[in-house]
């Protein structure tokens, strides 16, 4: 699996013009799926992207969590994270995993992520919708976090 993380002060998911979520500040996560992951994955992804120590302590130094700040996480499927464009100008998808798998996977992300934040500070987009995200990413802060 494949996280791409923006630290953000804020994000909402659009679908047919009608708010889905948003949050304050906090992180979305982009996940995408590989064809070869499994629950495990799904379940260490999630606690490596809660720990992940992306927020700035009273020194300004990025050393503090999503838990430790308190903030909020927005999940979005993004099976493009798997687009390979190796060879060509069209991506190539046949990394990503099947549309199944990928969403039982997605769901158990999700799953965790709520176990040790909660509901209220855990918020998705909806899989395999047309999504408008808009944020705002704070600092400008990205990493890439892999399951493997």
């Amino acid at each position: 699996m494949r996280a791409l993380i923006q630290r953000v002060t804020r994000c909402s998911v659009t679908i047919d013009g009608v708010v889905h979520g948003a949050i304050g500040a906090g992180m979305v996560i982009l996940l995408g799926v590989r064809s070869d992951d499994t629950s495990d994955a799904a379940r260490a992804l999630a606690d490596r992207c809660i720990a992940l120590r992306i927020f700035d302590d009273a020194d300004g130094k990025m050393n503090r969590s999503l838990q430790d700040v308190g903030g909020a996480a927005m999940v979005v499927s993004q099976f493009t994270l798997y687009g390979d464009t190796r060879r060509g100008n069209r991506p190539s998808y046949s990394d990503a995993a099947p549309p199944e798998l990928a969403e039982r996977l997605y769901e158990e992300f999700v799953a965790r992520m709520r176990e040790v934040l909660g509901t209220e500070r855990t918020r998705t987009g909806k899989f395999r919708a047309m999504m408008q995200v808009e944020l705002v990413n704070d600092g400008p802060v990205t990493v890439t976090v892999e399951s493997r």
